[in-house]
Formats: C-alpha cells, structure tokens, sequence
C-alpha cells in the first residue's frame, strides 16, 4: 500500500475511533450530509490581522479586524497585566454557528489563538465531527486575557471584557451560540438554574439567537473515562446540527 493511502487510513481510524468515543452512531448522517453538504465551498477564514494578501474579505471582517486590534491592546482590566497576548478569537465574520468558552490558557495565551490546547483540540475534533471545519465557525471566550492560574474570571474582568464579545456577536449575527461549560452558561443564561447536566439538552432564546449550553471540552478531558457526558456533549451538536441543517 503507498504511504500516502496508509497515511490517511491511519488518520481516518483516529477519527473513528473518536467519533465513537463521543457517540456518533450514523456516520453519514452526522458527519457527511447535515452540517456541510457535499461539494458546498467552504468560506474564507477570519484572521484578526488581517491576511494582507490583497484577496477581498467578507462583509464585516474589516470591522472584526478593528476591533479584535483594540483588544490586543486592552489594558481595562487586572488580566492585562500578566498576559502573554490577548486572544480576540477566530474564524468566520458570518458564522451561523459560534462556540465561546471561558477564557484563554497557557497555550492560548502563548499563541495569541482560541481553544489551540488540549481541550481546543478535542474542540476542533467536535467541530469535525459535525461536519464542519474551524474556519467556518467562530470561537471565542467571555474574557480575551488569560486568568492566572486558568482560575474562574472575576466579575470585574468579566464586566470589562464582554462588551468585546457582545461586539463581536453582533458583527457576526451568529444563529447557534454553544456556549461551553458553566462561566459561558450563566453569561448567556443569568437565571438559569441547577447543574450543567441539567441546563443543558436543549435551546434557550437569547436575543434571537439560540444558545445551547454543553459542558466545556476540558470537563470531558478531566473526565476521560466517563464516556457519558461525552455522549450528552454529541447529543447536544446533534440538536445544533438539525436546528442549522434541517433534520
């Protein structure tokens, strides 16, 4: 066999093997034909520099580049003052689709790039695995500076910050907010109450847009040999991905 075919036989064994992990059962269904129909042209990414090579950018990306360049200067809060750089998020300026996290960590913060460590790639993994690549939707944080010691933002920082992130949902104009584990959740949804097992599941109405809570893929790394709440995040993408594609 070439090692180009062995190479990609290899590659596609990990996937699977992930994708049962998580508790894809249909693999055409979830992963070829909802999210991503075939021969559908993936939309150029979003970079917050900007990518200086003269192509057009979409509507809307010039003023995410503007205002992503006013939070890698931020200076509105105690976070700026241990970070390595600030981490505005990526990905595409008309996502449908957007997932926020907590904040950035070490790697994010070394990187100046969103969910790029252990937890970003079981992330990007989910992202896949529903059809879709990173450039087509965006991801970002509630805070754009990291917390020492990846501690919970405080509510100061979060005050300071989330005008960026509001900002940025409104230049978007995001249908699906997934918003990932407890400090995304209760930003969203304030007045929601009880554990994250039994928030999420199901969609909540945020000015007009459909936020669907699930647990932060850190949690599912911490809790690697419990395959449960891995099936509840893919029972949850399944919902985002009917609501996006159509059952």
């Amino acid at each position: 066999m070439p090692r180009k075919n062995a190479k990609i036989l290899d590659g596609l064994d990990v996937n699977l093997r992930f994708l049962k992990e998580i508790g894809v059962e249909d693999l055409n269904r979830s992963v070829e034909g909802k999210a991503v129909k075939p021969g559908t042209p993936k939309p150029a990414p979003h970079t917050p520099q900007g990518g200086g090579d003269g192509t057009p950018k979409p509507a809307g990306s010039s003023e995410l580049d503007e205002l992503h360049t006013t939070i890698l200067a931020c200076r509105l809060c105690g976070l700026a003052e241990g970070r390595t750089r600030a981490v505005p998020g990526e990905g595409n300026p008309r996502a449908e689709l957007m997932f926020v996290g907590e904040g950035p960590g070490r790697d994010e913060d070394e990187q100046g790039r969103p969910f790029v460590g252990r937890a970003g790639q079981l992330l990007t993994k989910i992202i896949a695995a529903m059809g879709y690549g990173r450039e087509q939707v965006f991801i970002a944080n509630i805070v754009k500076c990291r917390p020492p010691d990846n501690r919970v933002p405080l509510r100061g920082e979060t005050a300071a910050c989330t005008p960026y992130l509001l900002r940025q949902i409104e230049l978007i104009g995001p249908k699906v907010i997934v918003a990932l584990g407890k400090t995304a959740t209760e930003f969203f949804l304030p007045d929601a109450v009880g554990s994250m097992t039994s928030i999420r599941g199901r969609f909540y109405d945020w000015k007009g847009i459909r936020i669907m809570p699930t647990f932060h893929p850190s949690y599912l790394i911490r809790n690697e040999g419990n395959k449960g709440p891995k099936k509840m995040v893919w029972d949850d993408m399944k919902l985002v991905m009917t609501l996006l594609t159509g059952p």
